[in-house]
């Protein structure tokens, strides 16, 4: 028996799907500041290399150096009488070459 795995797993999303919004926080300011690295909440279905790929298109002007991404489990909440959950989602850290620029997020 032989399986036919030449079908590719990747989904094709645009980059706007994959980049959802950008994070900002005090943490995330003073890593932009500092360490070049900005955070952005993406596609939770979305890889790195996908990830890169849709900086670097919606933001001409930088050259990503890596990705970081973190699966965030969604909060406990109460409505009324009963107990739901946010909806877990995706982080991404972004680290670009300081050579290239910076994103104004802001």
């Amino acid at each position: 028996m032989s399986n036919n795995n030449n079908t590719s797993s990747k989904l094709d999303l645009a980059p706007h799907q994959v980049v959802l919004r950008p994070l900002v926080t005090e943490k995330g300011v003073h890593r932009s500041t500092r360490y070049n690295q900005y955070a952005f909440e993406v596609n939770p279905l979305a890889d790195k290399s996908q990830i890169r790929d849709a900086i670097e298109v919606l933001y001409p002007n930088v050259k990503v150096v890596s990705v970081n991404t973190q699966n965030r489990k969604g909060k406990a909440r109460r409505y009324r009488y009963k107990m739901g959950k946010t909806k877990n989602w995706k982080k991404a850290i972004i680290t670009i070459d300081p050579e290239q620029g910076a994103i104004e997020l802001f």
